[in-house]
């Protein structure tokens, strides 16, 4: 329905490669282009938490306390010469400053299905990714601890989600599925 696909057809009909989705048109600044609410033009809402969930990670909260002091993040040097005391958007997804964006499925989506680790050599691959950007700044000890704990939280949530469907259908069969009968007030 038009309603439902308004916010999508902002972003997706125009083409990732023009200049104006990172760069503001009457403003064209590379130093803008590199603070990451640049991103969360498309990158935010009930479709795509991407901003929500960098806003209130660790990495996030460090960008927004410091992101106005020039010796935290300047963003006037180039990306490939930048040393932020936190990571932002950019600094990940256009590693060295290259205008590939890199689509890295950083954060657990559907409940971990995003980069959950599922055995395939394709996620191996995407997970191996991840670990050697977080490790541009980390050890690749502490990217793999990490990704392994959100396997863990995924997996405790897949068995929650479950467990609550089961309630659900019990209630269901039990003949208490409708929540608000008419013949209770």
């Amino acid at each position: 329905p038009p309603g439902d696909t308004a916010g999508c057809t902002f972003c997706h009909t125009s083409s990732e490669e023009r200049c104006s989705t990172c760069h503001q048109r009457h403003q064209f600044d590379p130093a803008i282009a590199r603070r990451s609410e640049q991103c969360k033009t498309c990158h935010w809402g009930k479709d795509h938490r991407d901003w929500e969930a960098y806003d209130i990670s660790i990495h996030g909260v460090v960008y927004q306390v410091n992101k106005n002091d020039p010796s935290n993040f300047d963003f006037s040097k180039k990306l490939s010469d930048a040393d932020y005391v936190g990571p932002t958007c950019q600094y990940c997804h256009l590693r060295g400053g290259h205008h590939n964006v890199q689509r890295l499925s950083t954060v657990y989506t559907s409940m971990g299905m995003s980069n959950a680790d599922r055995g395939a050599p394709l996620w191996k691959g995407k997970r191996d990714t991840w670990v050697s950007v977080c490790d541009d700044c980390h050890s690749p000890r502490f990217a793999r601890e990490n990704l392994q704990a959100m396997d863990e939280a995924c997996k405790d949530a897949g068995l929650k989600y479950t467990e609550t469907f089961k309630v659900a259908e019990n209630l269901q069969l039990d003949g208490m599925g409708e929540p608000m009968p008419k013949d209770l007030a």
